[in-house]
This record gives C-alpha cells, sequence and structure tokens, in this order.
C-alpha cells in the first residue's frame, strides 16, 4: 500500500466512480457538449436568418469529434497523472471512444492511467516506457472491454427508454427522481447519461427532474442567497447544495417532489423528448434547453411546454413545499445558504 501511495494511487470509490466521472463530464463540456452547442447554434443561424455559418458548424462537429480525447486528459488530470500518462491518456481516451463509446473511453482513461502511473519514473528510458504501457494498456482494455460495456450501457438505456414508455408515469417519477438526485449529488449526471445513452421522453423526463433540483433549490433558498444564489444554483449547479444537504437531508425533499410531480406530465400529456448530451444536465448553462430545442424543434410550442416543465413548475411546487417545511420546522432558517451566496 505505502509503494501505490508513493505512485499517487489511492483506489477507492470516491476516486473511480466520482472524481473520475465528475472529471470526465469536464472532458465531456470541453468537447462534445460545447461542440454540440456550437453546431446547432450554427445550424439555427443558416435556417432563420440566411447567414453562412459553416465554419460554426465545422468547428462544432471537430470538437464532438474529440470527445474521446477530452475525456482521457480530463480523467487522467483529475486522477493526478504525472504529464507523460497525462499526454497518453489522449490516446487511451480515443480508443475507448472509438470501440466502446463514452463508457469505452471512461474505463480505457482510468484503467491506463493507473497502470501508467505505476510505471511512471520507474527506469531511465521513462520517456519511451510510460507512455508505451499507458497507451498498450487503454487500447488493450478498450479493444476486450470497450465494446461489450458500450452495449451493456446502450441495451441499459433502451430498457429504461422502453419502460419509460410502457409505464410513463411511474418511469417518469423514477428517472426523474435518480437523475435529479445524482445531478445534484457530487457524481456526474451527464457522464451517466451519455453513457446509458439515454433519449425520449426517458431523457425528457431526466431533464425534468434535473431542471427541478436546479430551479427549486435555487427558489428555495433565494432567502438565504439572494439573486446571486438564484444564478449560481439555477443556470450553475445545485451541487452547491451539498454542504447542506449532509447536514440536513430534508431540503432535498421539495426539489425532488417537484420532479417526480412533473415528470409525469412530460412523458404523458405533454410528451417532452430530449437526448443523452441534455438528459443530464438540466438548466445547468442552459444545456438541457438547446438540446431539448435541438431534439424537438425551436417551436413556440416547445418553448411554452419547457417553460414550464423545465422553470416555472419547479419552481412554484419547491416554494410552496420548501414554505411549508419551513413553516412546520423541518427546514430552519440559514439552512440553504451557499458561499457563493450572500444577504
Amino acid at each position: 500500500m505505502n509503494w501505490l501511495k508513493k505512485k499517487g494511487i489511492a483506489p477507492s470509490l470516491k476516486s473511480y466512480f466520482i472524481d473520475a466521472l465528475s472529471f470526465m463530464a469536464l472532458g465531456l463540456f470541453g468537447s462534445l457538449i460545447i461542440g454540440l452547442i456550437i453546431k446547432t447554434l450554427g445550424e439555427q443561424i443558416e435556417i432563420f436568418f440566411s447567414i453562412n455559418m459553416g465554419f460554426f458548424i465545422e468547428m462544432g462537429t471537430l470538437s464532438m469529434s474529440l470527445m474521446g480525447p477530452a475525456i482521457g486528459v480530463a480523467i487522467a488530470y483529475g486522477l493526478k497523472a504525472p504529464p507523460l500518462v497525462l499526454f497518453a491518456a489522449a490516446v487511451t481516451g480515443a480508443a475507448g471512444a472509438a470501440l466502446g463509446g463514452p463508457a469505452g473511453a471512461y474505463i480505457a482513461a482510468l484503467i491506463s492511467t493507473e497502470i501508467g502511473k505505476m510505471v511512471s519514473q520507474s527506469t531511465r528510458v521513462d520517456i519511451i516506457i510510460t507512455p508505451f504501457v499507458t497507451i498498450a494498456a487503454g487500447y488493450g482494455v478498450a479493444a476486450f472491454i470497450g465494446p461489450y460495456m458500450a452495449e451493456f450501457m446502450t441495451m441499459f438505456g433502451s430498457w429504461i427508454g422502453w419502460a419509460t414508455e410502457q409505464q410513463p408515469v411511474v418511469m417518469g417519477m423514477l428517472v426523474a427522481a435518480l437523475m435529479g438526485l445524482a445531478l445534484t449529488a457530487p457524481i456526474s449526471s451527464l457522464a451517466i447519461a451519455l453513457m446509458l445513452d439515454l433519449n425520449g421522453v426517458a431523457a425528457g423526463a431526466a431533464t425534468i427532474g434535473c431542471s427541478a433540483q436546479m430551479v427549486g433549490f435555487a427558489v428555495a433558498s433565494y432567502r438565504e442567497n439572494k439573486f446571486g444564489g438564484l444564478i449560481a444554483q439555477g443556470i450553475g449547479t445545485s451541487m452547491l447544495q451539498v454542504p447542506n444537504i449532509l447536514r440536513n437531508p430534508l431540503i432535498l425533499i421539495p426539489p425532488t417532489l417537484a420532479g417526480m410531480l412533473l415528470a409525469p406530465i412530460g412523458t404523458t400529456i405533454w410528451a417532452m423528448e430530449n437526448n443523452a448530451a441534455g438528459a443530464g444536465m438540466g438548466t445547468s448553462g442552459l444545456v438541457g434547453q438547446i438540446m431539448t430545442f435541438q431534439t424537438m424543434g425551436f417551436t413556440m410550442d416547445v418553448l411554452i411546454k419547457m417553460a414550464v416543465l423545465h422553470f416555472i413548475g419547479p419552481a412554484v411546487i419547491t416554494l410552496l413545499l420548501s414554505s411549508y417545511m419551513r413553516k412546520i420546522g423541518l427546514i430552519k432558517n440559514g439552512q440553504m445558504l451557499i458561499h457563493t451566496g450572500g444577504k
């Protein structure tokens, strides 16, 4: 164990399933997500204003294609890899993505980074041995595990989609609750949605649940955090509430219930759809809404449904529930104060 510690390797669920997934999400933001936004923006400007946006569309397409290397470098950085391992992880992430999609990129980058750290600075020809071992390990994992992992994750995601279509009320509530909680927890709902390849009404329910967490916490904690906290949580991240949730888990109830109450509307009366890139984002950077438009079309009908299910509904329901919980003493003033907010 001392040798592993000396090499900077600390095997744990936190390192591999919280830290690694969180940094994977940053890699996705820096490649696939921003690329998709840029491409969509270019395409819509071309449609509505008849302006040639080929440069934007090509730039976005290129960004999206570099998802694998971005995931590899992000995970290696998150695991505090030395330089040669970090740079070689770009190759292992690319191999994982090519052979096993986002899930393949995650597992290939994770394993190759840890193996690369084991051999790093162990020989006099470190500049050759370290990247060779890192790439060989990552490519081996990508080739032998990646396709099966991708197939399983995609199949599992399709089961969720199928179940949501068959039981839209129950599954809509379940998907909204679980994805919403994942978004607020220190793990990546974005990475989960992409690895599962969530789409259709299941992705729509996930977006509602995630939006409810962000908008709900932003509104419910307004008296503590004012406008700064409203913006930080509403279009930033509800993860800012994690320290407060650990102190009083009851503050999770209002936004989670809001998502569960609204999701069945989005799976039945007002069928809302999304893609995997938007499913786990909620209102963060308005990516969930941009991807909803990209999936369902840029129409006034979609805008109205989205406004009600992603913003107005979560705000009203969460505010009513949290106000009642404050009134009966289950939530006390100051318990949702975040460090970025202020009075």
